[in-house]
């Protein structure tokens, strides 16, 4: 490892040996990289991570379901904030929704090339959430959908927002963050992070990812058009509790 460099703390979990291998050996020729632990299983996950206390979390989707990646998350919060890449086999809307439900801050598709890989892992610890070009379409199609399911017909007065809280979403939409916001409408971070909470109880959301894509299904803001739209959602924490 380069002299100089904070490495990347990375637990690589995935319940098949040779996808085990193939990760851990793009990883170890990144010099920013540092492989932590492997695990095979929900326990050895637990257990890497209360005792390596990790930056990411690089997942199989299958494994990810059977873990209770929330807890995860919790236990490490108050030392250092834990990221989650998700690994699928295939891209398609269950399961791409499915591994930011279950609080991915990015996705990776198996057999991607190694750069895409390396550089999803960056941007998720550069605190965006990462998903390959290709992706984009379909997780904008696939949230759309979701949000907009039995809320057809409401627009965003319906759900009690006020006008402060609607300028805080067409910001949180356009990628700011909670202290940028912040300087923006004179207010303490935690007086956004406030507001944050009350919206996710309004809308129907818990990550900041979704909130996005509810302002675009609610014309609050434009749809995203690329990669870098969604990469630019930056997850300050998640919501499930802390914005």
């Amino acid at each position: 490892m380069s002299e100089g460099i904070n490495p990347i703390r990375i637990v690589i979990a995935d319940e098949h040996p040779l996808s085990r291998q193939g990760l851990r050996g793009s990883l170890t020729s990144e010099p920013d990289f540092h492989i932590v632990g492997v695990a095979s299983d929900g326990p050895g996950v637990a257990q890497l991570v209360s005792e390596e206390k990790p930056d990411i979390v690089l997942i199989d989707f299958a494994l990810a379901l059977k873990c209770e990646l929330k807890a995860l998350c919790g236990s490490v919060e108050q030392l250092r904030p834990l990221r989650l890449v998700v690994t699928l086999k295939t891209i398609e809307k269950t399961y791409l929704v499915g591994a930011f439900r279950l609080g991915a801050h990015g996705v990776v598709r198996k057999g991607s090339a190694s750069e895409e890989l390396h550089k999803s892992i960056r941007s998720v610890m550069a605190g965006q959430y990462a998903v390959e070009n290709e992706s984009v379409g379909v997780l904008v199609e696939a949230l759309r959908e979701s949000l907009a399911l039995g809320d057809v017909t409401k627009s965003p007065k319906d759900y009690g927002l006020t006008r402060r809280e609607m300028d805080i979403i067409t910001k949180i939409a356009s990628g700011r963050s909670n202290k940028e916001v912040g300087e923006e409408f004179a207010i303490s971070e935690r007086t956004v992070k406030h507001h944050l909470t009350n919206i996710f109880g309004k809308v129907g959301v818990n990550s900041r990812l979704q909130l996005a894509l509810f302002a675009v299904n609610q014309h609050i803001a434009e749809a995203p058009a690329s990669s870098e739209s969604l990469h630019a959602v930056a997850p300050d924490q998640d919501a499930s509790g802390a914005c």
